[in-house]
Formats: structure tokens, sequence, C-alpha cells
């Protein structure tokens, strides 16, 4: 193939003519736009482990109180993208929240979708749209576009965790924007409650008004034990993992990343195919050694790391007598909605 033109081909004076005119020749920049083969992410294999992070969270907590934060948060920034931009991969925002005793962030709503993946801690809690959904170690908690929420603090020992957001993508589309209001009043009802088993859901014998997100809080005693059952069931199956969904559907519990639970058997290693999503894994209980396009991240509690599509992935569980479990989010849905998902083998 030929290659193609550069801009400095050009006279200066053609060039500086299409600018005034807001105009830019295509094929100095075509292999930018269109590379051959398959993309050139700016997503690169990065490492976060948590035993940098806290201390730093919690020092956070000491410099800047609540009232003057709002959301008090560490922003786990992916340096392909530049720590300026504060994104972990083109679609994906990752952050470390703290929040401490007798706390809370006030409510608001926003048009990025959010998820809580707890790390640390017990008594604090989130209500969205009403519902206050307690905070325990490896509960996901849902925060949808446009859905009111708030966190607050009844405990004694800070609680931190992970958020992961669809914000690089809603701010690319310029449809980013936030909200404020009061504090919530609490409902009674509880999504988790009425979803307590797979394979079954509420059936309405008088109509009732549907929801969007029928399940915001998904408690890891729930996902855990499903994976436990699930590799018991099938010895044989090579990858343990669940997908969070939206009970009444089957669908992604949100509509633009996909969010998942994982298990190693003890000693396993598990090679995962190069896809075109992105992926963030973050470990929940045990240790893994996580290989991503030849770089090795020893993964331990609370870690966690990003790899960049179109790359395969190696997991290896550190311990040979105990399983490990990891949270892991994708750009999935996004892919598949944009007709641009692929496996590669």
């Amino acid at each position: 193939m030929n290659e193609l033109g550069r801009i400095e081909d050009l006279p200066a004076d053609y060039v500086a003519e299409l600018k005034s005119h807001n105009l830019m020749p295509l094929w100095p920049n075509l292999r930018a736009l269109l590379p051959p083969q398959k993309p050139r992410p700016s997503t690169v294999a990065t490492h976060w482990p948590y035993a940098a992070i806290r201390p730093l969270l919690l020092k956070a907590g000491k410099l800047t109180p609540i009232e003057k934060a709002e959301r008090r948060v560490l922003v786990l920034a992916n340096p392909g993208h530049t720590l300026e931009k504060m994104q972990a991969s083109a679609a994906m925002y990752l952050g470390m929240q703290l929040l401490l005793p007798g706390e809370w962030a006030p409510s608001h709503r926003h048009t990025p979708n959010a998820v809580r993946m707890v790390v640390e801690g017990e008594g604090a809690w989130s209500t969205v749209e009403g519902e206050k959904c307690p905070m325990l170690r490896g509960d996901l908690i849902l925060t949808p576009t446009g859905l009111w929420h708030e966190h607050g603090h009844d405990g004694s020992e800070p609680v931190i965790w992970l958020d992961v957001l669809d914000v690089p993508l809603v701010h690319y589309l310029e449809a980013s924007y936030h909200v404020n209001s009061g504090r919530q009043t609490p409902r009674s009802d509880h999504g988790e409650r009425r979803y307590p088993r797979g394979g079954v859901v509420p059936a309405p014998v008088f109509e009732r008004a549907s929801k969007a997100y029928p399940m915001l809080r998904y408690p890891w005693a729930d996902t855990r034990a499903a994976l436990e059952s699930l590799a018991l069931d099938q010895p044989d199956l090579q990858a343990v993992q669940v997908t969070y969904v939206n009970p009444e559907t089957g669908d992604h519990a949100e509509n633009i990343l996909g969010f998942y639970a994982m298990m190693l058997r003890p000693g396993q290693t598990l090679t995962l195919p190069a896809r075109s999503p992105a992926s963030v894994f973050h470990m929940i209980e045990g240790g893994a050694m996580v290989q991503i396009d030849g770089q090795r991240f020893n993964m331990k509690e609370a870690d966690t790391c990003c790899a960049p599509g179109y790359t395969p992935i190696t997991l290896a569980n550190t311990s040979s007598t105990q399983p490990a479990f990891l949270f892991i989010a994708d750009e999935t849905p996004l892919h598949k909605k944009l007709g641009v998902y692929e496996v590669r083998a």
C-alpha cells in the first residue's frame, strides 16, 4: 500500500486557507482514525494497589471535610489517557470514595450511570430513589442515570468503595451534568427482597408501574453463593463467572457498562480471549496474578487493574488452597449496541 500524504507535503498557504474555512484534509489523518488490522487504544494496562490508595484517601479525609468535597474521591486515572482526563478507559471512570463516620454526602442525580463496589467497612448506606441500601463489603449498588442518590454513615469506622461510571462517554457526548437536592425520605421496599432467587420474579396480578431498574443492591453474600454453587454444579466449567443483570429483563444491570463476578478455583490459571472492550478487574477476596499484554500485576485484596481492549488476559489464583473472587467491569453492552463487539482467537 502506498504511503499516505502528510500534511507537511501540502503548501502552507493551502493548509491555512482550509483552516480559515474550518476544513481539514482527511488523508494525512486517515490512519490515525482508521488504523490497519486493529485499533490502537490509548488505554494502557494499569495497576492501582489498594495499599497505596488507602492511606492517601484517609489523609484526604483529614485534609478536606465532606462539606467542601461533596464526594471525597481519588480518581484511578489511566496514564495512557493522561491523568488530567481522569478516565480508566475510553468509556470507564474509576474512583475510590471515602465516607467517615457521621458524614453525609448530599443527594444528587446525574446523567452518567454509576455503580458502587464496597471495598471496606460497615455502617454506611446509599439511598437511591428512596431505597436505602446498606453497604457491606463486596456489595454492588447501582445508581443509574437520572436517579437521586445520597450516601450516609452511621457506623464507627471509615467506609470505602470503588465507583465505576461511564463519565468519559457521557462527557464526550456533551451530555454530562448533575443536579443537587436535599435529603431523601427512605421507602420500606428493597429490590433484593423482591428478587431473592434466580429463575423467579414477582408476578403482577394487578397492574403495577414497572421500574427500569427494579433491583439496586446486589448483596455479595448472594453473589458469592451463586459462584460457589456454579463451581460445584459444573466442576469442568473453565470460567466460573456470573453477570449482574436486571432480574425483570435478563439484560445487563445497566445499559452502557457490564458488571460481573468471577471465581478462580484454588491454583487455577485462566486465559481470557482478546475482546474489543476494555476491562477492569477488582479483587474482592484472595489474590491473583494478572498478565495483560506482557505486563504482570500481583493483585492483592482490594487492588484494581485495567486492561485495554483487543488484548488477551491471563488470571492466576495465587493460592493453591482457597478460591479467589474478582469483580469485573467492562464496555461490552456499549460495544454490542454499537455493533463493534469482537472476540479474537
